[in-house]
C-alpha cells in the first residue's frame, strides 16, 4: 500500500461495565474484574502518542456510586479522555439521572470536536428511552410510542434496553455533517446503539440516523459498543463497527487502537478485539 498521511490516532473502550457486584456467568460478565481490565488498557494507552481514549458508553453496570472506582482508573490516563453514556450507566436512581453526564464529564449529552480535519460526533442513542430521561419528561411518553410501534411491527430491536435518537438532536446531527461536508473534514459518528448491519441491539429509529450517515459522502465510519459479542457492515461506503465489551469472560480483555489516514482507518485490537482494515471512499 501507498504511504499515507497519518491524521488521528486514538483509543477506543467499549462496555466495561463496572459494578461491586457478583458475575453474571450466564451472560459471562464479570463486573469487578473490568478494574483490571482497564489499568490493563491505560497503561497500554499511556505508552503511545494519542489524541483521545473514547468509551463508548457502558462505563458502570448500575448504581451510581460505581462511578467512583471505575472513573479513578480512567485518572491515570495521559490523555484526553472522553465518554458518551449507554444504557447502563443510567441504572441510578431517578433523582440522579440526570447527573450521568455530568458524572462523566460531558458538558452536552451530545457533542463533537474537530481535530486534524476528522471530525468526531458524538451522538447520544439514550435520548429517546425509558430510562434516561427523568420522570414527567415527555420523552419518555414519545418512547413508548416509539417502543409500541416496533414490537407491533414485530422488530427485533423492540427491546427496553434499546433507545432512539430524538428529532432535535437528529437536526443537530444533520448540522454538523454539513458543517463538515463544507470543511472538506473526515467524519467518524460515535455511539452506544449499533445501527448496521441489523440486531436485536440496533438504535430503535437505526435506519434513519443510518441512512443520513451513508447519505453524507464525509463520514467514514460509525463505531458502538452495546452489542458484546461486537459486529461489523459496510453500507453505501460507510463502515460500522461494532466493539466488544470489555466486561465479558473471566480474564480476557477487549480494547483497541485506531489510526485515521487519508485513505484507510487502522484499528488495532487488545485481546478479543480483532485487527480491522478499513478502506476510505
Amino acid at each position: 500500500m501507498t504511504s499515507s498521511a497519518l491524521r488521528l490516532r486514538f483509543g477506543i473502550i467499549a462496555d466495561p461495565q463496572y459494578a461491586a457486584a457478583e458475575p453474571d456467568l450466564r451472560l459471562d460478565r464479570y463486573f469487578v474484574n473490568s478494574l483490571d481490565k482497564l489499568d490493563e488498557a491505560v497503561r497500554r494507552f499511556n505508552a503511545e502518542e494519542l489524541d483521545f481514549v473514547l468509551t463508548l458508553g457502558d462505563v458502570i453496570d448500575r448504581g451510581f456510586e460505581n462511578f467512583d472506582a471505575v472513573l479513578a482508573v480512567y485518572a491515570g490516563l495521559r490523555h484526553e479522555c472522553l465518554f458518551l453514556p449507554g444504557n447502563h450507566d443510567f441504572k441510578v436512581e431517578e433523582a440522579r439521572l440526570g447527573e450521568v453526564h455530568e458524572r462523566l464529564g460531558m458538558a452536552a449529552p451530545y457533542y463533537d470536536l474537530v481535530r486534524n480535519g476528522c471530525r468526531i460526533v458524538v451522538i447520544e442513542g439514550s435520548d429517546i428511552s425509558l430510562f434516561a430521561p427523568p420522570p414527567g419528561d415527555p420523552r419518555r411518553a414519545t418512547a413508548e410510542e416509539m417502543l409500541r410501534a416496533l414490537q407491533q411491527a414485530g422488530a427485533t430491536n423492540a427491546q427496553t434496553w434499546n433507545g432512539g435518537v430524538g428529532e432535535a438532536q437528529f437536526a443537530w446531527l444533520s448540522e454538523r455533517l454539513t458543517l463538515a461536508e463544507e470543511a472538506g473534514e473526515t467524519v467518524i459518528v460515535m455511539g452506544h446503539y449499533p445501527l448496521f448491519p441489523h440486531n436485536e441491539h440496533n438504535l430503535w429509529n437505526a435506519e434513519e440516523v443510518a441512512g443520513l450517515l451513508v447519505r453524507s459522502p464525509a463520514v467514514a465510519a460509525y463505531f458502538c459498543g452495546h452489542n458484546h459479542t461486537g459486529n461489523y457492515g459496510e453500507l453505501g461506503g460507510t463502515h460500522f463497527v461494532n466493539f466488544r465489551g470489555m466486561v465479558d469472560t473471566e480474564r480476557e480483555n477487549a480494547f483497541a487502537l485506531v489510526e485515521v489516514f487519508d485513505d484507510r482507518i487502522d484499528i488495532t485490537g487488545f485481546g478479543r478485539e480483532p485487527n480491522r482494515r478499513l478502506a476510505l471512499r
